[in-house]
């Protein structure tokens, strides 16, 4: 059963993100960005969302249909950009677990099922982790927040959760005019 805050997270990336057929709508409307708000200020959300949003606008800017890394032979698809053995490696932590649920190279392409992707990778091998490791290992591997070249990515990730924070408050601001 998917948990409250992925059905929300589900329903209210695409508005949050700011998309429209796949391009990226500035933030200058006020109703978009009221909508946005609500969505970030729903105690259902929980703060990981944060960092899954901004992950999602680093890696494809929002985008299903995604494909990167085709010069590495098996490409990384979807919003978050999942390559064919992380798929494998989600299967072996749910067989471990004793869950009867598998995904499919082709459960890449759906949103929903990218962010449950991550979300059973993130508690399995990140629960309780920081931002920045969580995002680096998910770019570089298991010892990614390691690797130097990893920094960028992070540095990416954290602008766009930064980019979150100030939408929330000048939304805050805004309101209590």
């Amino acid at each position: 059963m998917l948990k409250p805050y992925i059905i929300l997270l589900l329903f209210g990336l695409a508005g949050l993100l700011g998309f429209v057929g796949g391009s990226v709508v500035k933030k200058d409307n006020y109703t978009k960005l009221e909508e946005r708000v609500e969505i970030l200020e729903q105690d259902t959300v929980q703060a990981i969302d944060t960092l899954i949003i901004a992950l999602i606008y680093v890696e494809s800017r929002g985008k299903e249909d995604a494909i990167g890394d085709t010069h590495l032979g098996n490409p990384s698809v979807g919003v978050l950009q999942i390559r064919p053995i992380m798929v494998r490696e989600i299967n072996r932590i749910l067989k471990k677990q004793k869950y009867n649920k598998r995904f499919k190279l082709k459960d890449r392409f759906s949103r929903e099922k990218s962010i449950e992707m991550f979300n059973i990778w993130r508690e399995y091998y990140h629960n309780g982790d920081s931002y920045e490791k969580i995002a680096r290992n998910w770019n570089g591997g298991p010892r990614g927040f390691k690797l130097s070249a990893t920094r960028r990515y992070w540095n990416k990730v954290r602008k766009q959760i930064s980019n979150q924070r100030e939408e929330l408050n000048e939304y805050k601001s805004i309101r209590r005019i």
